[in-house]
């Protein structure tokens, strides 16, 4: 089978381009990737060794004056699709606004979440939290866009959540119909499932520094777990800042003032990162409110324990108690779940032990082998 895969954004290392990547590493069937904006070195490096297509470029700012243009160009882009069995639309914002034009073979929402400004509470309420001086614009933006996204989700001849928590959003909305949804889990390599004995004293809060990792909750816990347990530990925070993001890492290192055990490694390399997740003690996971979350599946699989807020996507990966701690996003409730960690070693490394058995549930190859199924149907 021929596949057509759009995403309008390529250029970040987040979850949706390491699906992307996976798939088409692991895919029986022909991928063609098209996308209007493509970053080779924003973006995973392996990438360029794939078959991508840059169509009617959009920019990656998030003002509403950029956001209404790609919404255009997206909604008059038409992609040359006669060759091709199914085009599958990567969800997470403006994705499905190509269903204006391209309806002419079967279309699949790959649904990593629905725009969360929109549709995700949470989300929601700290977007208008930080656009106060714009409230009435964001609300019109909101009605209008709500009004579009909805004819286009009825549009898809199905969809694929990553998570539980995606589903409920995408429910919770009436988007679609429960029977048209499948959830398939993306995951980790099963083939690096290996137990790290190391345990360097650091807390490791890994993933990509923007405001909805909600990094500043790991900073406060941890501040207090050294004011009121032990300062012996080091917290290190490590992932790539995109240059809107920017303002928002200063305002982490100046929380961070004061305390050297405190750690910032900026754009680490895939080696760095998996070297910082096997001499870890411990991972934090502080988003508030994340629609899966692929590094406690990272940490789980090098046999670390995971402490993460107790909502959204986590909720189906960490089994509190288990394999490390699901809590309250508050930094006195984070504290305590470092501090439970720290005070017993040993009972830290039977919970990374457990986390390393339950990731084999959700690995890449399952999720390929998923989504290479669903599309069978699809067939000419």
């Amino acid at each position: 089978m021929k596949i057509a895969i759009y995403h309008p954004w390529v250029y970040l290392k987040s979850g949706l381009e390491r699906t992307i990547l996976e798939i088409f590493k692991l895919s029986e069937h022909e991928i063609t990737v098209f996308t209007s904006h493509y970053d080779k070195q924003g973006t995973y490096p392996e990438l360029a060794d794939h078959y991508i297509v840059e169509i009617n470029p959009v920019s990656v700012e998030r003002s509403y004056g950029a956001v209404l243009s790609a919404g255009k160009t997206i909604a008059s882009t038409k992609l040359p699709l006669e060759d091709f069995d199914v085009l599958v639309i990567c969800c997470d914002g403006l994705g499905s606004f190509l269903q204006f034009r391209n309806r002419s073979i079967p279309t699949v929402n790959l649904c990593f979440t629905p725009l969360r400004a929109v549709y995700d509470l949470e989300y929601r309420k700290r977007h208008l939290q930080k656009h106060a001086q714009k409230q009435w614009m964001a609300h019109l933006m909101e009605w209008g866009y709500k009004l579009v996204d909805k004819w286009c989700w009825k549009q898809y001849n199905k969809v694929i959540c990553i998570s539980k928590a995606v589903e409920e959003r995408v429910l919770a909305a009436n988007l679609c119909k429960p029977d048209d949804i499948v959830i398939y889990y993306p995951g980790i390599d099963e083939q690096h499932i290996q137990v790290c004995p190391q345990r360097e004293p650091y807390f490791f809060l890994p993933g990509r520094i923007m405001w909805t990792k909600n990094i500043e909750l790991g900073i406060e816990a941890f501040k207090r777990f050294c004011d009121d347990v032990d300062s012996s530990y080091r917290l290190v925070i490590a992932g790539m800042v995109d240059n809107k993001s920017q303002p928002y890492y200063e305002s982490l290192q100046k929380l961070a003032e004061g305390y050297d055990n405190i750690e910032f490694v900026i754009g680490p390399s895939d080696q760095e990162m998996q070297a910082l997740y096997s001499n870890c003690y411990a991972t934090l996971f502080t988003a508030f409110n994340e629609d899966l979350g692929l590094t406690p599946m990272e940490a789980m699989s090098r046999g670390k324990p995971v402490v993460a807020v107790n909502k959204g996507g986590p909720k189906e990966v960490v089994a509190d108690g288990e394999t490390g701690y699901l809590v309250e996003g508050e930094p006195a409730d984070f504290a305590t779940g470092i501090a439970k960690l720290a005070a017993d070693a040993a009972h830290a490394e039977a919970l990374g032990l457990a986390g390393a058995k339950r990731v084999k549930r959700f690995t890449w190859q399952q999720f390929v082998r998923d989504f290479d199924a669903e599309m069978h149907q699809f067939k000419r």
